[in-house]
Order: structure tokens, then C-alpha cells, then sequence
């Protein structure tokens, strides 16, 4: 296999990887709060041939001496991309939309050690019942929402009404008497790009990394809620496809490559002296 082909194959194998991408934020444009991801391109190894050994033939050569060649490109990061999405109004007291970019709520995750923090800009909530007889409140996938000092959100049954104020107050009706019993807390992803996708929309901080430095705690007065509302996702359709489209036409001009190479290879073995 020639160097040509090498190139090629190294960088179908990173389209590929480019393709489900694209295919995965156009599968979750329709995910409430789910956040596209995007990727950057960056080239590998290069090699310096030299071809020139005539110290006068590099007299007054203003351009590099010999032949620069490229192993290839990659994938060099994937980003999240944290920027608000389209907001939508449902009507549905435990709906919640963050207005702020960059601004998650924080679940709780079993893991086999026990469990994990997580952090999702999905607001879609829901009351679960405890065996203690109280409400816990969670996400879709029944995970708790943590609240005011980093503990679950945990309401007393026998709740005649309920809403979510727009700085995350959880309002509680009994009878006649409203009082906010609990709240919502809402950090800050200062370093949006460390966070890895753990999928069900949700996101968190890789195992190598020290957690300081990449949340900041929003004070309660300063958290940007709708209620009623849910966030929908922030995947640009049209952008999609474009890129989906580049990145076909680059695989298949790679592929052309490859077959080139081996049909040239072909004609030179069959000369004959």
C-alpha cells in the first residue's frame, strides 16, 4: 500500500466518525434540551522527503527544501454546544426552560460505586412516590433532581397544587396556604468542553479531571427560569446537512483515491522491460 492510499483510508475511517456524529444531532433534533455536538478536523503527522541534495540547486531557494507529506486527518475535538435552544410552551406546571447559556440542572445518577452527579438542560420534571410516603421530584428517567444544598428534592404527599417559580422556587399548595418548600439548584458550566455525553440527554465530568473550576455555583436570585416551558433542541437542521453533505463528498473523493492508487499500481506491475 502506497502513501497515497494510507492517507485515504486514515481519513475515510475519521469521516466515518464525522457522519454518525452528524447523524446523531439529526436523530435528537427533536429531543427536548439535548445539545448538538460538533467536530474539528485536525491533520496528522507530516513527513519532510528531502529531494534537493544539490547545494546549488538550493542557492537563493526561497521556498522549503524537499516534499512535505501528510499521514492523513482526524478527528482533532467534539464540541457541545450549550447555546439555547427554541423555547416552547406547554402549559405543564413541572415543565422547566433555563434561559442563561450554559446554565444545567443537576441529577442524580446510580452507578455500580453509588452515585454520580450528572447535569442536563432538559426540564421536562416529574413527581415519583417514595416508600416513606413522600413526592420525589426527577427527570424523565427518574433520576432526582438535587436541589438547595446538594440533596434531592423530596416534597410531603398530600400537595393540593404545585408550580415552579421563575428563580427555580418549588410552590406547594396545601389547602389553602402556598409556600415554596423547596428549590431548584442550577450551576454554571464554566468549561463546557471537558463534559463527555453519558447519553439520555445528560452530561458529565470526565473521571481524569478535577472537578474545580468547572462549575460554578448561580445564586438562587440569579437563576434564569420559564416555567410551563421546555427548552427543544438546538440542532440546526440545515447546517446538519450541509456538513452531512461535505462529508460524503470528501469520502467518496478518498474512496476515488484509494482505487486510483491501486488501478496505477496495477499498471506498473504490468510493464515489462
Amino acid at each position: 500500500m502506497n502513501r497515497s492510499m494510507i492517507q485515504a483510508s486514515v481519513t475515510m475511517g475519521q469521516l466515518q466518525q464525522k457522519l454518525d456524529l452528524i447523524g446523531n444531532n439529526l436523530s435528537n433534533s427533536s429531543t427536548t434540551g439535548y445539545k448538538s455536538r460538533n467536530s474539528n478536523f485536525s491533520s496528522l503527522l507530516v513527513q519532510q522527503i528531502d529531494n534537493l541534495d544539490d547545494d546549488q540547486a538550493q542557492r537563493n531557494r526561497l521556498t522549503p527544501d524537499g516534499v512535505r507529506i501528510g499521514t492523513g486527518a482526524r478527528l482533532g475535538h467534539t464540541n457541545i454546544d450549550l447555546r439555547q435552544g427554541s423555547l416552547q410552551n406547554t402549559g405543564r406546571e413541572l415543565d422547566l426552560a433555563l434561559l442563561a447559556d450554559n446554565h444545567m440542572f443537576q441529577v442524580q445518577v446510580p452507578t455500580e460505586e453509588g452515585t454520580e452527579t450528572q447535569y442536563t438542560r432538559s426540564g421536562n420534571f416529574y413527581l415519583s412516590p417514595l416508600e416513606n410516603g413522600q413526592l420525589l421530584l426527577s427527570d424523565s428517567n427518574g433520576n432526582p433532581v438535587i436541589g438547595e444544598g446538594g440533596e434531592p428534592i423530596a416534597l410531603d404527599d398530600g400537595i393540593d397544587g404545585i408550580a415552579i417559580t421563575d428563580q427555580g422556587g418549588i410552590s406547594v399548595t396545601r389547602g389553602e396556604q402556598q409556600v415554596i418548600e423547596a428549590q431548584i439548584d442550577v450551576v454554571e458550566a464554566v468549561r463546557p468542553r471537558i463534559l463527555e455525553a453519558t447519553g439520555e440527554n445528560r452530561f458529565r465530568i470526565p473521571d481524569n479531571i478535577e472537578v474545580d473550576g468547572i462549575f460554578a455555583d448561580v445564586a438562587f436570585n440569579d437563576q434564569q427560569l420559564q416555567s410551563q416551558t421546555l427548552e427543544a433542541s438546538n440542532v440546526d437542521m440545515s447546517k446538519e446537512l450541509t456538513d452531512m453533505l461535505m462529508a460524503q463528498r470528501a469520502y467518496q473523493f478518498n474512496a476515488k483515491s484509494i482505487s486510483t492508487s491501486d488501478q496505477m499500481m496495477g499498471l506498473v506491475n504490468q510493464l515489462r522491460s
